[in-house]
């Protein structure tokens, strides 16, 4: 597993962040607004609905899961990066003491590599579950550290302690230090980008998910992750907090099989986030998806 820090849109990291296009609007915004208000105070009616409207959107993008308004987001692998087939499994909310274990045997049996985005006190709590994922060659990736669900609306030294508190128990178990970072539910700050950039983090999504921490069928889910299913995509499941099926049944246990035989057919098969950057360097870019379809 290569450790080193990767620019997924494809040069070295220079530990210069570039702002996003929520910010430059923001700046810009407010900016006006006072400029507006310096020459024409009659204005500030006007003014402060502009800086209302800018507020929410910038409240809406929080909920934008796979949108780069805030930020690069890594949604989807680029095309030079799925040649030969290549997708990411990813599993969120771990690691869990009863499910993990099962799905690396089930990983292993198809020769399928995944990323896994852990929670850092249960990263804490089960250390040799992360040991065991490193160990089998898949990555063990940033998730925050407490999962809270007011983590999109922490400032942002609240925002650089969690991150920086499970990148440290992850690194100090799994032996290197997680490359990519999940925010808890897919709602990020619209100042994470920068505390993510300052640390040489890269955020990322998810092309397709099956939700399986509420749906209970098996089939629905499964069809969720494998309509459209094709090269560079990347899927979300959840070894952490899986929904039961109603047999009782973790729902990652009931849909991985299936997944993984779906794609050992289409020739597809999974490799772990930063082994696919690292392995196409320059040419793994940054894909842009914001409008494309959700299965």
């Amino acid at each position: 597993m290569t450790t080193g820090r990767i620019d997924v849109r494809g040069s070295a990291l220079s530990g210069r962040w570039h702002r996003s296009p929520a910010l430059r609007l923001t700046l810009a915004v407010h900016l006006a607004g006072v400029l507006t208000l310096a020459v024409q105070p009659a204005l500030w009616a006007w003014v402060l609905t502009a800086l209302a409207a800018n507020h929410l959107l910038l409240t809406l993008a929080v909920f934008w899961q796979r949108g780069s308004f805030l930020g690069p987001n890594l949604s989807r692998l680029s095309r030079a990066a799925a040649e030969g087939g290549r997708v990411v499994l990813t599993f969120d909310d771990g690691p869990d003491p009863d499910v993990t274990p099962q799905v690396l045997d089930l990983l292993d049996r198809y020769r399928m590599k995944a990323s896994f985005f852990c929670i850092g006190l249960k990263a804490a709590a089960y250390p040799e579950i992360v040991r065991e994922i490193a160990r089998r060659g898949h990555s063990v990736e940033n998730h925050s550290h407490a999962h809270a669900h007011a983590f999109a609306f922490y400032g942002i030294g609240r925002l650089g302690r969690e991150v920086d508190a499970a990148q440290a128990v992850i690194a100090a178990h799994a032996g290197h230090a997680p490359a990519f970072f999940r925010a808890p539910a897919g709602f990020r700050s619209p100042l994470l980008d920068p505390v993510l950039a300052l640390r040489g983090l890269h955020y990322a999504s998810w092309t397709r998910r099956c939700y399986d921490t509420v749906c209970r069928d098996p089939r629905v889910a499964l069809a969720r992750l494998t309509r459209g299913l094709a090269a560079g995509d990347i899927l979300l499941l959840h070894d952490g907090g899986s929904a039961r099926t109603r047999d009782g049944e973790p729902m990652v246990l009931a849909i991985l099989p299936s997944l993984l035989e779906k794609l050992a057919s289409q020739g597809l098969r999974s490799v772990a986030l930063p082994d696919c950057l690292v392995t196409h360097g320059p040419a793994c870019q940054r894909a842009a998806v914001d409008g494309s379809a959700l299965s």
